[in-house]
């Protein structure tokens, strides 16, 4: 059935204008004023609201296998969940344990993965070195669209590399135009400040940001940062949570590096006092990485997002429910790391960004899902309404207003860290590949709808970068 919304206004990142939106199987068939509605079309009335592009989130771990657990929300309910508040596609990540081939993790990964209700795409993460890993590399970015791979640079005795493979790996992605992302934090200090830490006798989750201050991150991001520059690659910083970071890339940027750095919405907007809540699974709700920083970092994030220093939004969402975080009662350093978050993104960035005056719509749509889709290499198929575009479309109603709790979420986990905020702007109607998935608040999506979306490598970005790696390239001298 075709789709015809009328009377909104269609909200991309260059600008706003009023328009209908006409949407014939999965693409976006036109958009223009008093648009021709097709015969025996559905028609949406979007007066008072905003069209804009389904959200896209490119920081999810579903059904994550880690710290001898599984993540709790798989990418069934862990999609339904993400159009239930806006968002139409995750970009989430293989994470081979050492020694398991990337080309054979990612295959499990898109078993796992068959059923999505939305749109979905991985990353593939780089955790070992060889001469099968250089190939797998190959192989997935030629044959499985992949464009980008990711490096931990925590996480000792697991899935942290050293700065051997780190650059093995970015002199490979170098050779096909892939994207280098790094989890930034110094693991080997941070191994370090857990056993002091926790030798002092701290062992409650308020141990956690104390073995990971602002500091580590910050170096972590400014050595992959500068190797990246030596190497002549463009590089993506994960979850950007400090001053310390974001001034790394900001340096790098104001010097003409390509370096785009990623925020999570929670890191905007929860502070670190969550860790001296005297309820211990409270406090361990909590336990991510990086952990939830001071105020002061926080306001310094939404001005390095007004800035432009950061470019995209995401959520880590990474579940886990109290009797898997009490797996570390006793001892901090094994509380699964990871929260929630899917579901409320957008509500959030919506509310504390434009609500505030800090994002215009505009910008908002931006943070949300063009700049991913324009980093990742999927613009404009994703991140715009244009006619033949995907007919990912949300109606985003900037008055409705809900208080946000486990209790109404659609999330498979038992907390909320934004548990009792209430937010204005939500997702009034969500529409991924043509259908209608959220309506008057209730879910429609279906098991395996959603599909796997390729990712071309050399976007436009990576072309003026070899460019310039030919320009500077050093030259020897005649004698």
């Amino acid at each position: 059935m075709s789709i015809v919304i009328r009377g909104g206004t269609v909200t991309n990142a260059d600008r706003q204008f009023r328009a209908d939106v006409v949407i014939a199987g999965e693409k976006i068939h036109a958009v223009a004023p008093d648009a021709e509605a097709p015969a025996g079309a559905r028609v949406i009335d979007a007066s008072g609201a905003f069209v804009i592009p389904g959200g896209i989130d490119p920081h999810t771990h579903m059904e994550l296998p880690f710290m001898g657990t599984v993540a709790s929300e798989d990418f069934f309910t862990g999609t339904s969940a993400g159009v239930a508040g806006g968002t139409t596609m995750i970009i989430d990540f293989v994470i081979p344990a050492p020694q398991e081939s990337l080309l054979g993790a990612y295959k499990k990964w898109r078993g796992w993965a068959e059923k999505a209700a939305a749109d979905y795409s991985f990353h593939v993460a780089v955790t070992w070195w060889d001469d099968s890993v250089k190939a797998d590399m190959g192989t997935l970015t030629q044959h499985h669209g992949v464009n980008s791979f990711k490096h931990f640079m925590a996480y000792k005795n697991a899935i942290m590399v050293d700065d051997d493979v780190l650059i093995s790996s970015f002199m490979r992605a170098r050779e096909l135009g892939a994207l280098c992302t790094v989890h930034a934090e110094n693991g080997e200090l941070v191994f370090r400040l857990q056993q002091e830490v926790f030798n002092k006798g701290i062992t409650g989750p308020e141990g956690h940001p104390l073995s990971r201050p602002p500091e580590v991150e910050g170096e972590a991001a400014n050595r992959a940062i500068r190797i990246a520059e030596v190497l002549g690659v463009p590089l993506y910083v994960v979850h950007t949570s400090c001053i310390d970071a974001m001034e790394a890339i900001a340096r790098a940027r104001s010097e003409g590096q390509r370096v785009f750095g990623e925020v999570l919405a929670q890191h905007l907007v929860i502070d670190d006092s969550v860790y001296q809540n005297t309820d211990w699974d409270k406090a361990a709700a909590h336990v991510m990485s990086p952990p939830f920083r001071s105020k002061e970092h926080q306001a310094a994030l939404w001005k390095g997002l007004q800035g432009g220093v950061l470019h995209t939004t995401a959520t880590d969402h990474c579940c886990f429910c109290a009797p898997q975080k009490r797996a570390g009662f006793g001892d901090f350093r094994k509380i699964p790391n990871g929260t929630g978050g899917i579901e409320d993104r957008m509500s959030v960035l919506w509310h504390h960004g434009v609500g505030q005056g800090r994002l215009t719509p505009s910008e908002f749509v931006a943070i949300t899902s063009t700049n991913t889709a324009k980093i990742f290499n999927i613009h404009p198929r994703k991140g715009i309404i244009a006619p033949g575009s995907d007919a990912d479309v949300v109606i985003w109603d900037p008055k409705k207003t809900r208080t946000i709790s486990v209790k109404t979420h659609h999330q498979n986990v038992d907390t909320n860290i934004y548990e009792g905020m209430s937010v204005t702007g939500n997702a009034a109607v969500t529409i991924s590949r043509g259908k209608v998935v959220w309506e008057n608040s209730q879910l429609k999506t279906e098991k395996g709808a959603g599909k796997y979306i390729d990712r071309p490598c050399f976007p436009d970005y990576w072309t003026a970068q070899e460019r310039r790696n030919a320009a500077t390239a050093p030259v020897g001298v005649k004698r």
